[in-house]
């Protein structure tokens, strides 16, 4: 049954892809397969949900380190808001982009990976903040808030930790920005795949109802080398100090 899930999950991957570069909607890097994509129109998305209420009222927001969620990244330091980004495939924790201790004029560039590494901080895992509002990006979504990622996992995991060390709750919105391309009928969901409540695209606003079930954490037994991560041996021993 799982293998099967997978591979309905990498033909729906594929086809976005492809779709994606054949009708010249991608933007760089390109070419877009095995990313997230980027899309002509990312900022007009993300405009609709700068609109929102999830968004106005977030202090503290866990953006994914994305080309099509740079602009997204850079209006959260614009309006005042804490960004917590997860470094690529988490080898380095997570990154927190304060804009009170980056100039302004160099918001735009602490936007980019390269750019945060540079003007943001990496925290331990007893340095994460509460979470507000999740921003994570997709190749593919449904109207029921299924989502496909790149395939790694990771935007999975990076929610998983911070719903184990209790910094975020299923009340807490999770969205994502994408070309109305990436919407598709139906995504098959594992337990443990991350779901979104919003679905901001060029054209329009999408809010989920009813609120698609979130995963609970941490699936031990799904990590596979996931597990020799230093920051998934981190949480490791103080979930088990708690325990003690």
């Amino acid at each position: 049954m799982n293998l099967d899930i997978k591979t309905v999950k990498k033909e729906i991957r594929e086809r976005i892809w492809r779709e994606l570069e054949i009708r010249n909607i991608a933007r760089p890097p390109r070419p877009v397969y095995n990313r997230i994509p980027n899309f002509q129109g990312a900022e007009k998305a993300a405009d609709r949900l700068f609109k929102t209420s999830f968004w106005m009222k977030s202090s503290i927001v866990k953006i994914n380190p994305d080309s099509p969620q740079r602009i997204i990244r850079y209006r959260a330091l614009v309006d005042g808001k804490m960004v917590l980004m997860p470094t690529p495939r988490l080898k380095q924790g997570f990154i927190i982009l304060d804009p009170r201790v980056i100039p302004f004029n160099k918001y735009s560039y602490a936007s980019t990976i390269k750019g945060a590494f540079k003007y943001g901080r990496i925290v331990s895992i007893k340095q994460l903040p509460r979470v507000d509002l999740v921003i994570t990006g997709c190749v593919a979504v449904d109207l029921k808030g299924n989502r496909i990622g790149k395939g790694g996992g990771y935007g999975e995991l990076e929610y998983a930790i911070l719903k184990e060390l209790d910094l975020i709750n299923d009340n807490t919105p999770v969205a994502t920005t994408v070309h109305d391309i990436q919407i598709v009928d139906n995504i098959p969901r594992e337990e443990y795949d991350l779901t979104v409540d919003i679905i901001a695209t060029p054209t329009r606003l999408i809010k989920i109802e009813p609120r698609p079930v979130k995963p609970r954490g941490i699936y031990w037994n799904k990590l596979g080398d996931k597990i020799e991560l230093n920051i998934i041996k981190e949480i490791y021993e103080i979930l088990k100090e708690k325990r003690l």
